[in-house]
């Protein structure tokens, strides 16, 4: 016999157990035994129907010591919703005999047992169903004291069940909140729009379904970009699905950016490619299919759709979802903006740049423009070869400080400058003076380095270099002998000052010698233990010996690039290799053909 303070230990127990337990059915024990022992008790008997009335769960377990009859069922019952209380929990009390078999599954339980009464109570668990707990009883019992004790089993269930859902729905939050953060870090830590995509579908699954798609709102509609699943036939189809399917396409193509998740399955899925035994929609469970909407910055970049084949409880909530879209619209509208800004970036890059160099014959010229910011800000660098009216070539390169929209102007203005200038017989050092004055009148508040190197065949078959520079690195020359020299040069930065001359130097090239001009973003690569490419430049291009300007000015750029892990300046290099020209050519300076002329 269970006494008063037996039956408050046993609910205890009962409240303890609760808390390391994840379904209610796992505590059915730690009732049943306290309440068989009360005299006159026979048998309980414990069910757990659905919101639609379908039987899911019964245990039986009789006085007599027999092993629980345990029934796990889908077994629709709709007569026992009248079963279902409106309010509290109600302990009722009657005959077994009375026992309607529609609403009761307990009654073929219950007249087994040598008891002729029923006290039983049927309560709500949670939103999606409730349950009931049934005790045979003979007429030896106290049926006021069972029905107190079965009201007071209730109750510690109920609480026992919300306690347990409130932790599930906790654990799940918690999960939820790692999965997003760390979709946010996957999807924030590319800015390539394919890769971000990708990324998208990946992190989904499995963890939030089993098959994602991922599409992109382009003028023309939604456009396929990446599909994974967790079965390779099965992500095929989707794929194949997200590229053709009309019903699917006219789905997305309703969505705006106002709609949370969307949820379909069943009769609403007939005529799609996830409807059916088909690869698409096959699985174990009924398909289900949401789809969420991709907005951001006030507008639809695209959209998510899951496919999924598991139990409802399962499934995640729209709250959820709609908060794994936003995430996954701000950085995918991230990557394409970027992808904007880099093409603008680019294209105006393109154009502070001359499109080609001039064809001159006995000269090999070559150039190399690598960006170094991730940013994509305009860089200041800038280049150009000019043919002088004197059949000379003058060669400039140069570097704004700093980066964007000033430095661009910057560029545009000291190039277009330089060339005009040089073009029109200027001498280096005079184009250099009066570009500082223009600097100077336009009030530029950044510098700039520059050196402007003329090169003029003579009659020997060699070049007279004349260099002059405005603060910028030395360019180096490769012999054709693999040795390295180092053209002298030196001067004030521009802009600095107002009244600035320069002075040029001289030096000379011979048949197969490259000279070669660059911007510091070469030099100031830094490898990871501090070592600048400047220190192994020259080597680097005494291996270049006898490669032609284009192979020359690529090479370096590669290697200076694979060679930093520090250092984001742009990498500007003008090659010039002098191949030789004779006077046969026709191609000599006038001032050398009249020379020779007069020699003769």
């Amino acid at each position: 016999m269970v006494d008063d303070d037996t039956w408050s230990g046993a609910l205890h127990r009962l409240w303890q157990a609760a808390s390391r337990a994840e379904e209610v059915a796992a505590l059915a024990d730690d009732v049943y035994a306290p309440l068989l022992a009360t005299p006159g008790v026979h048998l309980v008997v414990g069910t757990r129907w659905d919101e639609d009335s379908t039987l899911r769960y019964m245990k039986a377990l009789g006085a007599d010591g027999d092993a629980p009859v345990i029934i796990a069922t889908t077994r629709s019952m709709p007569g026992a919703v009248v079963r279902e209380p409106d309010g509290e929990p109600v302990v009722t009390r009657g005959s077994v005999g009375e026992l309607d078999d529609a609403a009761w599954p307990e009654a073929a339980f219950l007249r087994q047992s040598p008891g002729a009464s029923v006290v039983a109570c049927t309560f709500r668990l949670d939103r999606s169903g409730w349950a009931g707990l049934s005790v045979a009883v003979d007429a030896s019992a106290d049926t006021e004291g069972v029905a107190r004790r079965v009201a007071q089993a209730v109750d510690v269930i109920v609480a026992c069940h919300t306690g347990i859902l409130q932790r599930g729905r906790e654990a799940r939050r918690g999960a939820d909140d790692a999965l997003l953060a760390e979709a946010s870090l996957q999807m924030d830590s590319s800015l390539d729009v394919e890769d971000t995509l990708r990324r998208v579908a990946r992190i989904a699954v499995p963890a939030v379904a089993d098959g994602c798609l991922v599409h992109l709102l382009r003028k023309d509609g939604p456009e396929f970009v990446a599909a994974t699943h967790v079965a390779v036939q099965q992500q095929r189809a989707l794929e194949a699905a997200g590229r053709d399917d009309p019903w699917l396409a006219a789905l997305l193509a309703q969505r705006d950016d106002g709609d949370q998740a969307l949820f379909l399955s069943g009769a609403a899925l007939d005529g799609s490619p996830f409807a059916g035994p088909g690869p698409a929609g096959g699985g174990r469970h009924p398909t289900v299919v949401s789809v969420s909407t991709l907005h951001a910055r006030g507008r639809v970049v695209g959209s998510i759709t899951f496919v999924y084949q598991r139990p409802e409880d399962r499934l995640p909530d729209s709250a959820f979802l709609d908060s794994l879209a936003t995430r996954a619209a701000l950085a995918i509208d991230n990557a394409l903006l970027y992808e904007l800004r880099r093409h603008a970036v680019l294209s105006l890059q393109e154009h502070l740049l001359p499109s080609q160099l001039p064809a001159v014959k006995g000269w090999d010229l070559s150039a190399s423009y690598e960006v170094g910011d991730p940013m994509l800000d305009v860089g200041g660098d800038f280049y150009d070869a000019v043919p002088r009216p004197d059949g000379s070539i003058a060669l400039l390169i140069g570097d704004v400080c700093g980066r964007g929209a000033e430095a661009a102007a910057l560029t545009g203005l000291a190039r277009h400058t330089l060339r005009t200038l040089l073009e029109e017989g200027t001498d280096p050092g005079t184009a250099l003076s009066r570009l500082n004055r223009a600097l100077r009148q336009e009030g530029a508040t950044r510098f700039l380095t520059a050196v402007v190197v003329t090169m003029t065949p003579r009659a020997d078959g060699t070049v007279l270099l004349t260099t002059c520079s405005a603060g910028h690195p030395r360019p180096l020359v490769l012999r054709a002998d693999g040795s390295i020299g180092e053209v002298v040069s030196g001067g004030l930065l521009l802009g600095i000052l107002d009244d600035v001359s320069y002075e040029s130097h001289e030096d000379s090239l011979a048949p197969g010698d490259t000279l070669v001009l660059f911007t510091d973003g070469l030099t100031e690569s830094r490898e990871a233990d501090g070592t600048y490419f400047e220190s192994v430049l020259p080597g680097r291009l005494s291996a270049l010996r006898g490669s032609d300007a284009a192979h020359v000015a690529e090479s370096l750029a590669r290697q200076a690039r694979t060679f930093r892990a520090s250092g984001q300046d742009d990498i500007a290099l003008l090659v010039a290799r002098w191949n030789g020209i004779t006077p046969s050519d026709g191609l000599l300076p006038l001032e050398i053909l009249l020379e020779q002329a007069a020699l003769r």
